[in-house]
């Protein structure tokens, strides 16, 4: 059964709106243990945690036991802190912390000849696919996979199956995804439904899990405009049917276009979400698509201390650096550089991490050094110093005049992606 509920108003769904919704999408069922996999708190304004809240209460109150496994994908664990202010009173014990080069077991492949026929040739090996144990132990009754459907680099739009193939997944699937996304380019696949890396996951749900698993996807479609979060639609349902309808929101809610190319765009990260510029680069990603050529990106990146998520990417980072596409994919080829081929899913961040010298970046950093940011191939900047002239108190979101000179402001470029109509071919 699936249940689509669309808000009425720019506010969004009241809080007693979803939990009815909830609530009946778990009428009928017989249920002992259930398995909720919710997004990590760098998808916070997902309202994911209000659900995975509702949903334990709800079903504790039955006198059932639910574990929570976070999507984590490469991402280091859920802090209690951060717990705390994503899913509130449930206890820090009921988490479940996913080891993505441990913790996976192979369903099968997505075969060669689908590979090739997904991505045009571009891609020759076959794909596996593997997922947390947890997800296919039958003492589960039922697995929730709450999160939202918004603008990704890599699949188009995020969430549905790639909460479990890579929020759960295992290192081949994290990587070879995020390769052949960054093969077939992102900018073919940003804030689109039917994408090459959506397609191989479509593959693994439809041989694999469908009708194997009893999975419920919870999806929403938010904004969060001054930081309080608006839920404009709650999409359930255990096929896939609930993905396409939530795109069809979030294409309407997350992608703003603007008229002309942009000169100059300064983009803020929040401390408490953007500690890496692995996570960071979603100021890259998200407005690529907009910016002009021979422009200038600005990042406002006061939380941002390290680069990648884990030591192992991390050195990778500093390594390699981002250097462009061609440039990455020549060192990707040379059999010298075996680490970065058994990273694959670095290898992609590198090539998206980078505007292949279309535009300027700059990141404007207080907790690692300004050296160790132009060594990776940014520029840098002080972040005490830039704020003076860009404050993000100050700036109000979109179209600013700083010194007679025009810049565009995002406070939080994971909400959302920005393009260039003049170039957008749809």
């Amino acid at each position: 059964m699936d249940i689509f509920k669309i808000a009425s108003t720019d506010s969004g769904l009241s809080p007693e709106e979803i939990e009815s919704a909830l609530a009946q999408a778990l009428e009928g069922r017989t249920l002992r243990n259930v398995l909720v996999i919710p997004p990590d708190f760098t998808r916070f304004h997902s309202n994911a945690g209000f659900i995975t809240q509702s949903l334990y209460r709800q079903l504790t109150a039955k006198g059932v036991n639910v574990d929570i496994l976070p999507a984590l994908g490469t991402h280091v664990p859920v802090t209690e802190t951060q717990w705390q202010a994503m899913f509130g009173d449930i206890p820090y014990s009921k988490m479940i912390v996913h080891h993505w080069r441990e913790d996976v077991v192979k369903l099968g492949d997505v075969p060669q000849e689908a590979v090739e026929e997904i991505s045009e040739g571009l891609w020759h090996t076959p794909l596996a696919v593997e997922i947390n144990k947890l997800v296919m132990d039958e003492k589960y009754d039922l697995v929730v996979s709450p999160g939202q459907v918004v603008p990704h680099e890599v699949i188009g739009m995020a969430n549905h199956a790639k909460n479990l193939f890579v929020g759960v997944g295992g290192s081949q699937m994290i990587n070879c995804s995020h390769m052949i996304g960054a093969v077939c380019g992102m900018e073919k696949a940003m804030g689109r439904d039917n994408t090459p890396v959506r397609r191989l996951f479509d593959y693994g749900m439809e041989h694999y899990l469908y009708g194997k698993r009893p999975i419920l996807f919870c999806l929403t479609v938010t904004t969060a405009p001054g930081g309080k979060i608006r839920t404009h639609g709650l999409f359930i349902g255990e096929g896939r049917n609930c993905l396409t309808e939530a795109v069809k929101l979030a294409q309407q809610k997350n992608v703003d276009y603007v008229e002309h190319g942009l000169k100059k765009c300064v983009v803020y990260l929040d401390p408490s979400e953007f500690t890496s510029t692995w996570l960071g680069n979603k100021a890259i990603y998200r407005t690529r698509m907009a910016m002009a050529d021979g422009g200038e990106l600005i990042i406002l990146a006061p939380g941002v201390r390290h680069f990648g998520e884990d030591g192992t990417v991390d050195q990778l980072i500093r390594k390699y650096g981002y250097r462009g596409r061609l440039h990455t994919l020549e060192v990707f080829e040379k059999p010298e550089n075996q680490d970065l081929r058994d990273n694959m899913g670095a290898a992609a961040h590198l090539i998206h991490g980078s505007s292949d010298g279309r535009f300027n970046i700059t990141y404007c950093v207080k907790n690692i050094t300004q050296a160790e940011v132009e060594g990776v191939g940014f520029k840098a900047a002080d972040y005490d110093e830039m704020v003076k002239k860009y404050d993000p108190a100050k700036l109000k979101y979109g179209y600013n005049t700083i010194d007679g000179e025009e810049i565009y402001f995002i406070p939080n470029p994971a909400l959302g992606l920005w393009i260039n109509r003049e170039r957008f071919n749809g």
